[in-house]
């Protein structure tokens, strides 16, 4: 790896970040604050406050912090859901849906570890729920007791229907759901009495305080988003929790409003055809945050003796692709038409390169079986794509080891006088029309697909908990350390306080160092001694700086390398460059002859 490779690598990493972190997240936050203004102002108009803490907010929530099991057992008044999927029950303290698991998805790759528990009561620590119900004036009833009037057990083919009473209003709500991760709830509220009544009909999703799986990971999306209308709106909850006064309101006909993690959602979700207002909030303090994403339709005037029926829907489940586009699609083909639903997978500011990868990769996935194959497929077809470029770049290499006599001769002839050095070098790269720089090519066009491809393993959920030959779960790092002999030896060194981090240093990374050292030896070294010491140690410090990425990420670079290695190693053949590979591989610390060769 000769002086402009490791320079473009660091020069296309820190460009990368910093045109995120100085420039492009700058312009977005800036963009959304804009929005926000623009579309609060905008609601002042349909409200009579822009207090929106009050409006369609969740209940209120305590101080006291129970346990889950607590929690549903304080509220025993319950609705119970069964499915092939879901398991959980609806509180008949609000009507609300506090209370589901992810039968499917387990928190850790061994199945019998526990499923996943999306939501959870609003007085546990870290309660999650969705309600959905109508706001008379501005009391949004949302402990109002229900009552079970049909069915016992929600399953996908028993609904179940509850019913309050509030003075002559009569509520009525039929919630089912299908087999998968989706429950429609069709509302209806009857005026029974002498006068008309004005009610707006609202859904909000809740989470009190941060998840407790959660990280605050630079590169993910996790908190209040929505799709409001034409555009995505998005706030993490670092940003909601540190200045409440980054909340957004948003006005457009359909769409949907929730709060994501890592890999799951909850929304809320209007009928497609009809305006509403939205917003996304933290209605506690810094402290004790309470993240809201809700939304309010408009006024419905209900005359005496008159009904009113909304259907709207409430999702709770995995952010699988797959899934999220099935209920994207129209009506007439099976889906919902929730508009852009699988925005909700933070795709980045590369979706166009992060949303190819991510097809390619699902469409191996499914038809090899096995997604670490299907990482090797992507490689060869990512290779194959940039086969041209990349031949240009080697055969430059090349053409680069050829004159390494020659830049030889003059480095040893212009010991003392740089400039002329480098003027001399450059005639001799015009002469023999060649430019230094090409070798930098296949790197700088790797480095976007590399990062794209990070970002398509760490968002999306199809790779969490696949396996490949000894690896357990391809998105997590490798779990084997070299030093415990890759598990051959009865401790865990990484559990090691302060340095055990750094000694999981599995069998993948290895192999992608001894690959990139290989890969080195066939690239021209730097004249300046010192230099060619420390680029000889860079496959070693990539090694660590790869170790705590997912296994399918070193995965890709493992093989991108030597699939990289084969191509220059024939480009040299080509091009009449000898290989010595006796010579080119001799390790450091060798004696020196005479002329100072390594022996």
């Amino acid at each position: 790896m000769d002086r402009n490779l490791i320079v473009a690598i660091v020069l296309s990493m820190g460009v990368l970040f910093a045109w995120d972190f100085l420039i492009a997240g700058p312009q977005r936050e800036a963009q959304e604050a804009l929005r926000a203004e623009q579309a609060t102002q905008a609601a002042q108009n349909s409200v009579e406050s822009d207090d929106a803490d009050m409006l369609g907010g969740g209940p209120k929530v305590e101080d006291k912090e129970l346990t889950v099991e607590a929690a549903l057992a304080t509220d025993a008044n319950r609705v119970k859901i069964k499915t092939p999927t879901v398991e959980g029950s609806i509180n008949l303290r609000g009507g609300r849906l506090d209370d589901l698991v992810l039968l499917q998805y387990h928190q850790e790759v061994d199945d019998t570890s526990p499923p996943i528990r999306l939501l959870s009561p609003s007085d546990t620590k870290h309660g999650h729920f969705v309600q959905q119900g109508w706001m008379i004036g501005r009391d949004n009833a949302t402990n109002a007791e229900w009552t079970l009037k049909e069915g016992s057990v929600l399953t996908p083919s028993t609904p179940v229907t509850l019913t309050r009473t509030s003075g002559d209003l009569v509520f009525e709500k039929t919630i089912s759901i299908d087999e998968r991760y989706m429950f429609k709830v069709s509302q209806k509220v009857t005026n029974n009495g002498a006068s008309e009544r004005t009610l707006r009909s609202y859904a909000t999703v809740t989470q009190r305080n941060t998840p407790e799986e959660y990280r605050n990971f630079m590169i993910l999306h996790e908190g209040p988003l929505g799709v409001i209308g034409e555009q995505l709106h998005e706030r993490k909850y670092k940003t909601l929790a540190k200045n409440k006064d980054k909340k957004v309101a948003a006005s457009g006909v359909g769409g949907w409003v929730g709060i994501t993690n890592k890999n799951w959602l909850a929304a809320a979700i209007p009928p497609d055809d009809m305006e509403i207002e939205a917003h996304l909030l933290n209605r506690g303090d810094n402290v004790n945050p309470i993240f809201e994403a809700f939304y309010l339709m408009p006024s419905e005037i209900i005359a005496p003796g008159q009904s009113v029926d909304i259907t709207s829907y409430i999702f709770g489940g995995p952010k699988n692709v797959d899934l999220l586009q099935s209920y994207e699609a129209s009506v007439e083909d099976g889906g919902l038409n929730v508009r852009d639903f699988d925005k909700a997978v933070d795709w980045g500011h590369l979706f166009f390169l992060t949303r190819p990868i991510f097809y390619t990769l699902n469409f191996f996935g499914s038809l090899t079986g096995n997604f670490g194959i299907a990482i090797l497929i992507l490689t060869l077809c990512i290779k194959l794509i940039l086969f041209p470029v990349a031949n240009k770049g080697y055969e430059s290499m090349s053409k680069m080891k050829k004159l390494q006599p020659e830049i030889k001769k003059l480095q040893e002839k212009y010991t003392d006088d740089k400039m002329k050095l480098q003027q001399e070098m450059m005639a001799l790269y015009k002469k023999e029309k060649m430019n230094p720089l090409a070798g930098c090519l296949p790197i700088l066009l790797q480095m976007p697909i590399f990062y794209a491809l990070y970002k398509t393993l760490f968002v999306t959920i199809e790779l969490r908990h696949q396996p490949f030959l000894y690896i357990s779960d391809l998105s997590a790092p490798d779990p084997t350390t070299v030093f415990n002999l890759f598990g051959l030896l009865p401790f865990d060194p990484t559990v090691l306080p302060l340095i055990g981090g750094m000694l999981a240093i599995g069998v993948l990374p290895v192999m992608m160092g001894i690959a990139m050292w290989f890969q080195t030896k066939l690239n021209p070294p730097p004249a300046d001694p010192v230099q060619a010491q420390i680029f000889g140690l860079m496959p070693f410090i990539f090694v660590f700086i790869f170790a705590p990425f997912a296994a399918g990420l070193v995965l890709y670079w493992f093989w991108n390398t030597t699939l990289s290695i084969l191509q220059q190693w024939l480009i040299m053949k080509k091009n009449g460059v000898s290989i010595d590979w006796g010579e080119r591989f001799k390790l450091p610390g060798g004696k020196k002859d005479a002329a100072g060769d390594a022996k």
